[in-house]
């Protein structure tokens, strides 16, 4: 027989009941789905991270303490903040940052509980960068001469002060008083950080007012940012970095307490997290084909039990066994491929939808699309092979006898 006269019997077979081919491509068309979609949550959830690490600012790298380790003398000093930047070649700014404990901030009869402080130096914009909208952000002398300024979020100014001006205004942070000399841009949620929420002021005020007293000699600082002057000089000023802090820390360089790492690390160790979550997405979705798979292989079973004597008519008409192979291998393939082309609109869809209307972000995986098609078309053939095989075996005169 040709093979289109083969396939046209194939497709007649199919057709000849509508909803049970419809029901055994459901399998598939769920598992296809699934597999698109949840390549896409998981896409969507590294692109996210990433863009919250980078939106840290640019070329940065994160000097920061490691604690409990033993023989440690000391964490991170404001004095190792300025020894990197007078000492380490191919940076454009330091800035180091204390995080104190919340404070109630009051302005203009409104009191805010629980706003979240820090301390920076006055290279904090630049390096981070982040520019002021209003006024400008304090300089080096102020922060040296420990001058009672802030700078607010752009969320915070606007709950304090309203419509009004907050530049010259004065703010109560705990028991102490400040002048706003600006108002940071916005900038939202960055790493469930809200940036736009905080006040900003001279790290040297923190530590004077608002840190516990330490025995442990000079300033603390929680975490000491550097701006590479390109991505090219980063794995250089990180090598300066690492031996100047073990060197002023007194310990040795294959066991230090400090961690150097840049963006791309922080970004390397999440996609590692999620790698976990995307495999365990791909195992589900698989286990969905091949449910769909076994479907497919029911149904075929089914169907060549069913149309017996049709088969052996057939091969009484001069059909081959290969041809009876071929007819119903065609079958389950079509009813595979048709679920896939289901499965990938639903997935693709499905993966929109799941994204604009869910809290989490969804990103279409390119390749996920024709890997997910080949999925199917696998299955078809894996799952309809057997019974393909089965109709072809059928002996021709024991055919014609069955009711």
């Amino acid at each position: 027989m040709k093979l289109s006269e083969i396939f046209g019997t194939a497709w007649e077979g199919i057709t000849l009941n509508k909803v049970r081919s419809f029901l055994t491509t459901l399998g598939v068309i769920i598992g296809v789905a699934s597999v698109i979609i949840m390549l896409a949550v998981s896409a969507g959830a590294e692109a996210a991270i990433a863009e919250q690490i980078n939106g840290l600012g640019a070329n940065l790298i994160i000097v920061a303490p490691i604690r409990g380790v033993p023989g440690a003398s000391r964490t991170l000093l404001l004095d190792d903040a300025i020894a990197i930047e007078k000492q380490v070649v191919g940076i454009s700014g330091v800035t180091a940052e204390q995080l104190p404990p919340p404070q109630t901030v009051k302005a203009n009869n409104v009191s805010l509980d629980s706003i979240p402080m820090i301390g920076t130096t006055s290279s904090f914009p630049s390096v981070r960068d982040y520019p002021v909208a209003l006024g400008r952000y304090f300089n080096n002398d102020e922060d040296e001469r420990k001058s009672k300024v802030v700078v607010l979020g752009s969320g915070l100014a606007k709950d304090l002060f309203g419509d009004e001006s907050p530049l010259g205004q004065t703010v109560t942070i705990g028991t102490t008083k400040f002048t706003v000399m600006g108002v940071m841009s916005p900038k939202g949620m960055v790493a469930d950080v809200d940036y736009d929420g905080r006040v900003y002021m001279p790290i040297s005020i923190v530590i004077q007012k608002y840190m516990p007293t330490t025995t442990l000699g000079g300033d603390r600082v929680r975490t000491i940012y550097i701006k590479a002057e390109s991505q090219e000089k980063i794995p250089s000023a990180i090598a300066q970095i690492t031996s100047l802090m073990a060197t002023r820390h007194e310990v040795p360089v294959s066991k230090p307490d400090f961690t150097v790492q840049t963006q791309q690390d922080i970004i390397a160790t999440q996609e590692a997290t999620t790698a976990a979550f995307r495999d365990l997405l791909a195992w589900v979705a698989g286990v969905s084909l091949v449910v769909g798979g076994i479907g497919i292989m029911n149904i075929m079973l089914v169907s060549v039990t069913e149309r017996t004597r049709e088969i052996g008519l057939r091969q009484a008409l001069g059909a081959k066994p290969s041809d009876v192979l071929l007819q119903f291998l065609i079958e389950a393939v079509i009813l595979s491929l048709v679920g896939g082309i289901v499965g990938v609109l639903s997935g693709v869809g499905g993966s929109y939808l799941f994204g604009s209307l869910g809290s989490m972000r969804t990103a279409i995986v390119p390749l996920s699309i024709p890997l997910a098609f080949g999925a199917a078309a696998a299955v078809g053939i894996f799952f309809g092979y057997y019974p393909a095989t089965r109709a072809a075996q059928l002996d021709p005169i024991d055919a014609l006898r069955r009711e």
